[in-house]
């Protein structure tokens, strides 16, 4: 019996997937040795913060359960009887400390709206003026940082269904062997708190390619608390996991893992940044680890 073999590749958000800190504190310009506009870049970076407060205060209930932070969105679940919200009145259901039995409730039932919004996208939440607007600072920002954004994107896409199209006479790169049969999963876990983190893969365009159910706050909990319960969701001998982020919590929490661990550089020489990354090196960290497809097919 052929089993099926799942590669999740786990990634963090900030200087990762998407630039914002470094654009705001000016870092990504000084790697490019200040040839950059490092004005442009905190510009860039303060048009994103306030659209990211603007969703999430008007469109995710933010205001009202910033204080209760969950790692992922179904974390209350067990508060949540399924009501039907469409008639819901949100803005009159009293919710206020103490965070009670009821008032969880209450919270779960707005984690629920928010994964429906999530699901939607923000094509059913922006008019077009703000869709125009959206449109125009991603492209913006995407010119500035050399196609970081768009370039993340399309590795996510690579990941998610293990193959990559290759300019060279190698054609095309694969995760797998032919051989085997696979599925490949993308999971966020980002240090910031849940609902921005949601918000902010809508505006970065990662809603398509990473679920809300697949997106991890470690705020409170931290990165290695986050790994063991991915883990613990993919209790298979059949899958192997690969961390990519910038910062050191996750190297640390995958090195105590015993995960692959990529580590992005902002340097404009580093293959390890976007445009630079590839499925093929990725490919590379899983095989030190892991083994390679090849080895896996000459086992069997």
């Amino acid at each position: 019996m052929d089993a099926t073999l799942t590669k999740v590749f786990i990634w963090d958000m900030d200087e990762t997937l998407i630039l914002l800190k470094s654009l705001l504190n000016g870092t990504f310009a000084q790697s490019f040795n200040d040839l950059k506009d490092a004005d442009k870049g905190v510009q860039i970076g303060r048009m994103w913060e306030n659209h990211i407060l603007n969703v999430c205060d008007e469109c995710f209930f933010y205001e009202q359960i910033e204080n209760n932070n969950t790692p992922f969105l179904d974390a209350l679940k067990q508060y949540d009887d399924g009501r039907d919200l469409s008639d819901y009145e949100f803005d009159r259901d009293g919710l206020c400390p103490p965070f009670d039995d009821l008032s969880l409730k209450k919270i779960a039932y707005r984690l629920r709206a928010i994964a429906h919004k999530y699901e939607e996208g923000l094509q059913n939440i922006f008019d077009k003026e703000l869709l125009r607007v959206w449109d125009e600072l991603y492209d913006m920002t995407d010119e500035y940082t050399d196609r970081w954004l768009s370039s993340a994107r399309v590795l996510l896409e690579q990941c998610s269904s293990g193959k990559e199209v290759s300019t060279s006479s190698l054609g095309l790169a694969s995760l797998d062997s032919a051989d085997t049969k696979s599925e490949h999963v993308n999971i966020l876990v980002t240090s910031g708190s849940l609902i921005p983190s949601l918000v902010k893969c809508l505006l970065f365009r990662l809603d398509n390619l990473i679920t809300h159910g697949n997106v991890y706050s470690s705020w409170e909990v931290g990165k290695l608390q986050c790994f063991q319960w991915i883990k613990e969701r993919f209790n298979n001998p059949n899958v192997q996991f690969c961390v990519i982020g910038d910062g050191w919590e996750e190297g640390e929490a995958a090195q105590a893992m015993q995960w692959p661990f990529v580590k992005i550089d902002l340097g404009p020489g580093s293959c390890h940044r976007f445009p630079g990354l590839s499925l093929r090196t990725l490919g590379c960290y899983l095989s030190v680890v892991y083994g390679s497809p090849s080895d896996e097919t000459d086992e069997e």
